[in-house]
């Protein structure tokens, strides 16, 4: 092997093929001129649908951005986010409006009040032009059980400020949101502690 200014042929191979790969991925960058908010899905039966939005949430503070959320589904319970959110009181927004699964409260009629409160204040956000980003997490959970009307939901979106960042959460995303859409992430499930009896726990889960 020989020799050349201290770098070994492999590592002079190395070094062009990295130096090739950084000119493409520059052309292709600079080609990427649009700028918008955007309308993100994450679907799936995996976890971390909500975790990945709630990180999306913490880069969007690190920049100064205001952002709104929304829990429909979930519960009361005191989660992690809530305490990392509260020290931001002048950029987010936390609600958690949800009353647990339609199999806690057993009463459809009080799910579709508590989904229609909910929805309520997304779509006061939506329209409020203040805001960078809007999540509704757990929405697609919503929209599975019929507790809100598709099109009115999906009109509110397409009526969102040119700007504003959406996160929409939750397993089985309608397909009109889906092609709606400008980022789908799907969570796929390929092993989970739960089923090994492993109860939720702090950090992790909540």
């Amino acid at each position: 092997m020989t020799e050349h200014h201290g770098q070994s042929d492999a590592e002079r191979r190395h070094t062009e093929k990295m130096r090739k790969r950084q000119a493409a991925h520059n052309r292709i960058v600079a080609g990427k001129t649009i700028e918008k908010g955007l309308l993100i899905v994450h679907t799936g039966p995996g976890k971390g649908k909500t975790t990945a939005a709630l990180g999306m949430v913490v880069r969007a503070i690190g920049h100064g951005k205001k952002v709104g959320v929304v829990q429909l589904v979930k519960g009361a319970m005191t989660t992690g986010e809530q305490a990392v959110f509260g020290a931001f009181p002048g950029q987010v927004e936390f609600k958690r409006m949800g009353e647990g699964f339609t199999w806690d409260t057993q009463d459809r009629a009080r799910d579709i009040a508590a989904a229609r409160a909910a929805w309520g204040e997304v779509e006061r956000m939506i329209r409020d032009p203040s805001y960078d980003m809007v999540l509704a997490d757990e929405l697609n959970i919503v929209l599975r059980y019929d507790y809100l009307p598709l099109d009115e939901v999906l009109a509110v979106l397409a009526a969102k400020p040119p700007m504003q960042h959406i996160i929409v959460t939750g397993r089985n995303a309608p397909q009109a949101l889906i092609d709606a859409a400008d980022l789908v992430t799907e969570m796929i499930l390929v092993k989970h502690p739960f089923r090994a009896g492993v109860k939720a726990q702090a950090g992790i889960e909540f």
